[in-house]
């Protein structure tokens, strides 16, 4: 059931928007290209299993799970109340 102006459907296109976009994010985020030998961060050595998972990676497992760890924030909110839309 539509409400206002919006068609039928509108929440689960929003909610469809947003999961391809965290999908797009994720892909353009993964490493490509050639892996190094050595972390970026660190200078450890890179396991050639690790170098073959992963194509272009940069990081060791230890660097990369600190970087992991870190909180996302992506600024798109898509379902904002009327407030937050009126600022």
């Amino acid at each position: 059931m539509a409400t206002g102006w919006a068609p039928d459907g509108a929440v689960q296109d929003q909610i469809d928007d947003t999961i391809a976009d965290a999908v797009s994010r994720a892909r353009a985020a993964m490493p490509h290209g050639e892996s190094c030998a050595e972390c970026v961060n660190c200078g450890e050595d890179i396991p050639v299993a690790r170098q073959k998972a992963l194509p272009g990676v940069r990081l060791c497992i230890d660097c990369q799970s600190e970087r992991d760890r870190r909180p996302v924030f992506t600024g798109i909110n898509r379902r904002g109340s009327k407030d937050s839309q009126l600022r």
